[in-house]
């Protein structure tokens, strides 16, 4: 039909642009002819078909803008604005982190991306936060602009939309740290012409503008840890993996989110979900492992996760898990041994401050289950070997002996408390590995080894370990029995050496032939 119209109109402008001719043509012939009337006549019918002729022009003009007009329309389907913004993401990634937002970019971002933002369609929303996240990274103006927004898509939105939210802000709290929320830029405020005025006005907005950021982390601190009790599985894993790298890099100490973390690695509900399971994992390693300011957060949660456990509801599934073995995961993590560089021997020990902790909660309450626990947590620390820190330690453990009443735990206690003892006791031999052998020294030592015929040999430990190994399984089992009877204490007693066993049997058997001789002389 447009094509028909189209050649009706080229001919009809034919038509007309021919009778204009022939009106002019005869037009000349009535002037030379002298016929003035009918040049008259002819000079206004040309007029009438030059009029016709502009018509039928502008008609086709306005056709011709329209079809321009239609193909020039700009397209805001989603397919189109998800293509867009996909292009506008790989441009992204592959500009430096160094390159800045250009004034291209940010004529894209005012028009194609912020928009989108707010699109009925989910994946073109999806991809918009994308594209904002990722043009943050180029910008600090756009962080303190544009982070509220990202925070309200992240609690807001639909699970996929969440989860690409809260990448965009973990990538930012990993580039910019915490401290840039409090460099945002506040409301603009009326310059004074006094000096005084401007330095009070500094001092009193810069407290203002310090508990704005912290109140701001906190936020977002609270936000994270609320989205680990999330029920979407993967918006609760990438929060945990957010949390990871941000401890793991510095920007957060918390000995409650790593607490939470812990606590989430154990629950019996996360047990489906491997990725968590092993990021976590891999995380809990690595961060103990780099330093000793990361063993000593991790020291400090020992305790809060053990009590969230043992007052854990007979309902909740944190009830399942087995405290001895997070116990003894947290022991692992805070052993000095385990550091990548290690530090000063002179310093006090993790483990050190981790025995204090443990003593002072069993002296809380000394009746408490849990006492035989902290014994077993006791007994697998690795002390220091400081004269002063273990005679301190000493004294803080026999407090304990004193308040304890579980016969395992005080057994535990004072086993601990007699090894301490005796590495207190022993010579340091870490003076005397660095001197040379000396011979002289040696044969001094080879004497008084003779000397002392008293000591068991080598191989005789080996039996007399495991009679003593049986007889505290036996005791132990007796002790479990007479838990509920009030015994008294029994006082350990040195068991006699071979030697004096041996001289104690022939006294016995002298005084018995003594005895026979007396009979006999009466009889």
């Amino acid at each position: 039909l447009d094509e028909n119209e189209n050649r009706r109109k080229q001919v009809k402008l034919a038509e007309v642009k021919v009778s204009i001719l022939e009106a002019k043509q005869a037009l000349e012939e009535c002037i030379s002819s002298q016929e003035f009337s009918r040049a008259a006549e002819l000079k206004d019918s040309i007029t009438d078909l030059e009029n016709l002729r502009n018509n039928i022009l502008q008609e086709e003009n306005t056709d011709t803008r329209q079809e321009d007009k239609e193909t020039r329309t700009e397209k805001t389907d989603p397919e189109t604005l998800l293509r867009c913004l996909t292009m506008c993401v790989e441009l992204l990634k592959q500009m430096a982190m160094k390159t800045r937002i250009g004034p291209t970019m940010s004529a894209i971002l005012s028009s194609l991306i912020l928009p989108s933002i707010s699109n009925a369609q989910p994946a073109v929303r999806n991809m918009a936060v994308l594209c904002l996240g990722t043009c943050a990274l180029h910008s600090k103006d756009l962080v303190n602009t544009h982070l509220v927004l990202l925070l309200q898509i992240a609690q807001l939105d639909e699970a996929k939309i969440r989860i690409s939210a809260l990448r965009s802000v973990v990538d930012l709290l990993l580039l910019y740290g915490f401290t840039l929320l409090a460099e945002r830029p506040g409301p603009a405020h009326q310059t004074s012409h006094s000096p005084a005025d401007q330095e009070d006005q500094e001092k009193g907005e810069e407290p203002e503008e310090q508990e704005e950021g912290s109140s701001t982390a906190q936020s977002i601190l609270m936000m994270l840890s609320d989205f680990l009790d999330s029920e979407v599985s993967e918006l609760r894993t990438e929060t945990a993996e957010g949390l990871a790298k941000l401890m793991y890099s510095g920007r957060i100490t918390s000995a409650k989110l790593l607490s939470r973390l812990v606590l989430l690695w154990y629950n019996p509900v996360t047990e489906g979900d491997t990725r968590l399971r092993h990021c976590l994992g891999v995380f809990f390693q690595l961060y103990a492992r780099e330093s000793r300011a990361h063993q000593e957060c991790v020291e400090e949660c020992f305790l809060p996760t053990l009590q969230t456990l043992l007052n854990a509801p007979a309902t909740s599934p944190l009830a399942e898990v087995d405290v001895t073995n997070v116990a003894e995961l947290l022991v692992e993590l805070t052993r000095s041994s385990s550091l990548i560089k290690p530090g000063d021997p002179q310093e006090v020990c993790v483990h050190d401050y981790l025995a204090v902790r443990v003593c002072g909660e069993m002296l809380k309450d000394p009746s408490a289950p849990e006492v035989r626990l902290y014994a077993k947590v006791l007994s697998s620390l690795e002390l220091s070997a400081d004269g002063n820190r273990t005679r301190d330690l000493v004294t803080l453990l026999q407090q304990v002996t004193q308040e304890v009443k579980d016969r395992i735990a005080l057994r535990a206690v004072e086993k601990l408390i007699g090894q301490l003892q005796d590495s207190n006791s022993q010579p340091d031999l870490s003076t005397t590995t660095l001197q040379p052998v000396d011979v002289n020294t040696e044969d001094a030592a080879n004497q008084d080894v003779d000397q002392s015929a008293k000591r068991p040999r080598r191989g005789q430990r080996k039996p007399s370990t495991a009679k003593g190994a049986k007889k505290s399984s036996r005791s132990a089992e007796s002790s479990e029995e007479s838990d509920g009877e009030n015994v008294p204490d029994s006082v350990p007693v040195p068991r006699p050496s071979r030697r004096a066993k041996t001289a104690a049997l022939d006294k016995t058997r002298l005084d018995l032939s003594a005895l026979i001789n007396q009979e006999d002389n009466t009889s």
